[in-house]
């Protein structure tokens, strides 16, 4: 039995087809919440309220290095515009898998192969996401910060500044982007499950032109051969009720007719 890698039919469906729900309802609100955040919405505000409360380094830190002429120091991740930026182009990338996924399903094209790579390479940019919004902020050698503070406080620090519902907005973030990373997860094992070698699955190759291009077996040959036997048939009889126990075909009957002979004349003499 031969181990098939790229025509391999996937162990069950409804996962597959039922899956892609859960991945919809995550991208959706994702695309919503990071498009807010973008460009600057509440990061470097953020920033601030965790310094003012010696939680976090300062977002002025670059400036004072400017005025001192000190090396500048490397921002955290957490609070870069690259960070902002990267969310909004994985949750676009997410959208636009999702479509692929589901024209490729309709086509019969997306096999487990695709879904493992695919699977894979989407969990690990949602592990730089959740990464990149729970990061560390150790900038500050005063104030460490293993977390943002709007994560591990209350966001009711944030109301003198008339910030509360920007915590709360990142807070959803961040719980979207874990939802995610799960659903990525399970298609990820999934689709593992499904290269995972099977006996049953493993149809060696010289098999495989009796099968359609998503894993299933095609009809093709059995209706060949239906039609073979069909021309092969003469009307009202069998495949050997032809003259002399030859097969009859169309060209059979063109035949005689050219002969002026007629075999079922013949044959009922």
């Amino acid at each position: 039995m031969g181990y098939r890698l790229m025509h391999r039919p996937w162990r069950a469906k409804k996962p597959l087809y039922w899956g892609m729900l859960p991945e919809l309802a995550g991208i959706v609100p994702l695309l919503v919440l990071f498009g807010v955040a973008q460009p600057d919405a509440y990061r470097s505000l953020f920033w601030r309220i965790g310094h003012d409360y010696k939680l976090n380094s300062s977002p002025t830190m670059l400036l004072y290095a400017y005025a001192n002429f000190r090396p500048l120091p490397t921002v955290p991740f957490v609070w870069t515009k690259t960070l902002t930026y990267y969310n909004v182009v994985i949750a676009i990338v997410a959208l636009f898998v999702l479509l692929a996924k589901m024209i490729a399903t309709i086509m019969k094209i997306f096999y487990p192969i695709f879904g493992t790579i695919i699977s894979f390479a989407m969990t690990a940019m949602f592990v730089v996401s959740v990464y990149g919004q729970a990061g560390p902020d150790y900038a500050d050698d005063r104030y460490p910060s293993p977390t943002p503070w709007y994560l591990r406080k209350s966001c009711e620090i944030a109301r003198p500044y008339n910030a509360v519902k920007s915590c709360h907005m990142a807070r959803g973030s961040f719980a979207v982007t874990v939802y995610m990373l799960t659903v990525y997860l399970f298609q990820f094992g999934f689709a593992l499950w499904a290269m995972w070698p099977n006996k049953m699955l493993d149809i060696p190759p010289e098999d495989s032109d009796d099968e359609d291009n998503y894993g299933r077996p095609s009809n093709n040959g059995k209706e060949a051969a239906s039609v073979d036997a069909y021309e092969m048939t003469p009307p009202g009889g069998s495949v050997q009720s032809g003259m002399g126990g030859m097969p009859f075909t169309p060209r059979t009957q063109a035949f005689h007719t050219l002969d002026r002979k007629l075999p079922f004349r013949e044959q009922y003499r």
